[in-house]
C-alpha cells in the first residue's frame, strides 16, 4: 500500500512539474470568452496586425511560443487548415509547422490550441503545446490572449488577427 501511495504522489508531481513549465494554460478572466467555437471559424489564413498587452508593461515578456519576442509575430501570417494543420511565417521569414485545434472545456473555457511540428513529429506523439484564450472571433476579425503569470494574477499578451 505504501509502494502504491508513493508511486502516486510521484506521478502527481511529475504532472505538476510538467504543467508548471509549460505555457499557461486555464484562466477565466482577461476579456470576452468565447464560448463552444467551431473549427471552421479559425479555417484559413490570418494576419496578426497588433499585439498589445493586457495587465503587463509591454517588453516584460521576451519570447512567446519559444520562439521569438511578441513584437515579432505582428505581421506574422497564419494559415490553418481544416485537417488541423498549419504553420505561421513571422516577417522575418522563419517558418513554423504546427497542429491546432479548438478546446471546447472545463473551467478554461474556449481556446485555441496548437503544437509546434518538426520534421517526422507526428501531433499525437508531442505532449506539449500552447493554449491561448479566445478573445473574439467573427469570419473577418480574431483576437487570441496568451496568459501569462505574474505574481498572483494574470495577464494577457493580445494578437489581433485579420481574415485575408
Amino acid at each position: 500500500m505504501k509502494k502504491i501511495f508513493q508511486s502516486a504522489i510521484a506521478v502527481l508531481a511529475f504532472t505538476f512539474i510538467i504543467s508548471a513549465c509549460s505555457t499557461p494554460q486555464n484562466t477565466t478572466s482577461g476579456g470576452t470568452s468565447a464560448v463552444n467555437v467551431s473549427r471552421g471559424k479559425f479555417v484559413g489564413t490570418w494576419v496578426c496586425n497588433n499585439v498589445t498587452y493586457d495587465g503587463l508593461v509591454p517588453g516584460a515578456v521576451q519570447n512567446v511560443f519559444d520562439q521569438a519576442a511578441p513584437a515579432a509575430f505582428i505581421g506574422s501570417t497564419w494559415k490553418l487548415t481544416n485537417s488541423g494543420n498549419g504553420i505561421y511565417t513571422l516577417t522575418n521569414g522563419q517558418s513554423q509547422t504546427i497542429f491546432w485545434s479548438v478546446f471546447n472545456g472545463g473551467s478554461t473555457g474556449t481556446q485555441f490550441q496548437f503544437k509546434k511540428l518538426y520534421e517526422g513529429d507526428k501531433a499525437k506523439n508531442v505532449q506539449e503545446g500552447y493554449r491561448l484564450n479566445i478573445g473574439t472571433i467573427s469570419d473577418t476579425n480574431m483576437t487570441l490572449m496568451s496568459p501569462i503569470a505574474i505574481g498572483s494574477g494574470t495577464g494577457y499578451i493580445v494578437y489581433s488577427f485579420t481574415k485575408q
